[in-house]
Order: C-alpha cells, then structure tokens, then sequence
C-alpha cells in the first residue's frame, strides 16, 4: 500500500453509525472496523474517535418517564459505551488487534499536566499495537462544559497525538460548492489555507450528531494551520478509508496542511480558547506587530486592560482596542501582576511568545 500516512486519526460521526430510526448500525461499523484493520496491518497507527454511545443505548433502555435532554442523554450513554466499546472489541478481536477505551472530557484539555497525561496513555497504547478509541464522557459532562461534538474532540486528539492526518467521517462526500441536494452541486476536492467558504457552508445541524458542517471547517482550518491533512469524506461509502490513504479518485474534501511546523505547547494552546480565564486588551501598536512575520510577545508596555482573575499558567484571550479576538496565550505571571506591570516599559512578558497562538 502506497502510503503518505503513519499516524491517522479517524472520527466516525453519529450520523454514520446511526441508521434511521436512532439505532445502531451494526453493519457499517463492521465494514469500517475491516478497513481499519485492513489500515493497522499495513503498519498505519490508528486513533478511532467514535460517536455512537448515544444510539446504541437508546435501543436497550425505553425509560417509563418522560426525560429532559440531559438525563436522556446521561443514560442512554452511559448504557450506550458499554455496548458500543463491546462491539468494537468483538469486531477488531476477529483480526486479532487489542482496543483500548478512552473516556475523556474538556476539562481534561484545560491543564498542560492533564493533556500530556492522556497523550501519554494513547502514546503507550500505540506502542503496544492497541487500538484506542476515543469517546466524550457524556455521563459526566456538563453541558456547558462538553465539546461542541466529536469533531472538536477528533480535531484535539489529532493535534495532541501529532497525527499527519484527521479524517472525518459524515454522511455526505464533503463540503459542496451549493446545497448537497442539488444535483448541480459538486464537492471542493480541495480548500487551500485563507480560503472563504462561508457562501457555501449549509448551518443545518446533521440529525443525529450535535454539530454540523459550520462546526467541521473551523475545525478542520484549525487543524490543517497546524500542519495536518484533513479530509472529510462520506463514512456510509465503501472502503472510503483504504481509498483515502491509497489516494484513490473517490470524492471528499481535502484541507491543505500549513507547511510551518507548530509546537507541541502552540498545539494545546491553539484549542484552549475554551478554558481562557481572563482577557488580555492590547493597543493598536502591539496588534501591529502581532500580525506581522515577526515573533512577538506580549508586553506590558502594550496592554491597555487586564480583564478577570487568572494565576500563572492560566489560559487567556488577547483582545485588540475594537474588541475582536487575535489570539490565546498560557500567562507568565497573575492578573494582579499583569495589572501592575501594565503600560510600563522594561518588563517580562506576560505572555512569552513560545506559549502564543495567533488566530
């Protein structure tokens, strides 16, 4: 197998496990374990983020009560990951491949120590030849608190592990230049970096999962700034997989990676937005040389407001004088001493260039 790819991860959307009637559909995610076992004997490394908990409970469970959404949830997926992780054991254990579950949350993300512990445990799960898969813990989550859905999930799994590809699997071919029913529309096979897409992203929500095209291209643009190929490709057709990664003529889209290396630090960085505990305003001077090629930190010298209370190593956006975000950085010092040190020349940065990402 002619192969680009050492290290893949693979998110299996709702919508491709799901068949109509909510429940799991155990036929297509036998022929997607086959192409990954297939993927895995040609010496590929493989992280599975897998949807689905949701619709395998829901089959086994008719609750006698009405229930709200998040208790639905809470139970269906609790029930629902223990049938879901059985049958993915069952089907890889027939190639003879060892899987391993990882249960996680978004809270996990928000410390560097938490985020290099879980990549530490799929790290030694690959070097053993096992198999992890990757799922949200939805019977803990708070709402406000869980990812917008797996594609979040896949897309911080892929930068953590430093995988050379994400691959996304939805229910359709990829992202289309009009609406996907319209038979004049027809797939991007390729989105270059800065290009616009938002007059053809349909914001519908896909009906099973909870987030929908909109929510896969910024992920996807996240992801492939940070030098990873991705691909979203239709799930539901035959031996997409293997034809991805032999490069065979089937449709998907495919976002063309940043060919500037990012760190490892800049990585989680990069996806923390959502764990920011406080803002950093800065001048129009210092947003000035923010954007251009040159590595910069952020000064005291050119920050105009502290906003929120944050310790040292915490997460914080950086704000420009009309509001708009530029970027998210890990601070070097609390917000009383960022304060203190505000529009003063000569002093450290609050946040080093090495832990700041750019939008």
């Amino acid at each position: 197998m002619k192969q680009l790819f050492t290290r893949v991860a693979v998110k299996i959307g709702s919508n491709v496990l799901t068949r109509r009637d909510g429940t799991l559909d155990v036929t297509r995610m036998s022929a997607l374990v086959d192409q990954i076992a297939e993927l895995h004997k040609a010496g590929i490394e493989i992280i599975l983020v897998s949807s689905g908990a949701v619709a395998s409970g829901r089959s086994e469970i008719h609750p006698g009560k009405k229930l709200d959404s998040v208790d639905q949830r809470q139970l269906f997926s609790a029930v629902g990951q223990a049938k879901l992780i059985n049958r993915y054991y069952e089907l890889f254990r027939e190639h003879g491949i060892p899987v391993g579950q990882v249960l996680t949350m978004k809270e996990n993300f928000s410390t560097r120590r938490h985020y290099l512990n879980q990549k530490n445990c799929m790290t030694v799960m690959l070097e053993n030849g096992v198999i992890p898969i990757v799922n949200e813990n939805d019977t803990i989550s708070v709402s406000e608190l869980m990812f917008t859905d797996n594609d979040e999930l896949s897309g911080l799994i892929a930068s953590m592990m430093d995988a050379q590809a994400l691959i996304i699997l939805s229910n359709i071919d990829g992202i289309y230049n009009g609406p996907p029913a319209d038979p004049s529309s027809q797939v991007i096979r390729e989105i270059g970096q800065g290009r616009d897409l938002s007059s053809y992203i349909q914001t519908t929500k896909s009906s099973f999962g909870r987030g929908g095209m909109l929510t896969k291209t910024s992920i996807a643009r996240k992801v492939a700034d940070e030098g990873i190929t991705v691909v979203i490709a239709n799930g539901k057709r035959d031996n997409i997989l293997v034809d991805i990664i032999k490069n065979e003529d089937v449709p998907y889209t495919r976002f063309i990676p940043s060919s500037e290396p990012v760190s490892s630090v800049k990585k989680w960085i990069a996806h923390s937005e959502g764990f920011a505990k406080g803002e950093l305003h800065i001048n129009d001077c210092a947003t000035q040389i923010l954007s251009s090629d040159k590595a910069a930190s952020i000064l005291p010298i050119g920050i105009t407001a502290v906003v929120g209370e944050f310790e040292k190593d915490d997460i914080v956006r950086i704000v420009d004088s009309e509001g708009n975000p530029v970027g998210i950085g890990k601070a070097d010092c609390n917000s009383g001493q960022a304060r203190e040190a505000m529009g003063k020349h000569g002093k450290r940065p609050v946040v080093h260039y090495d832990y700041l990402y750019i939008e």
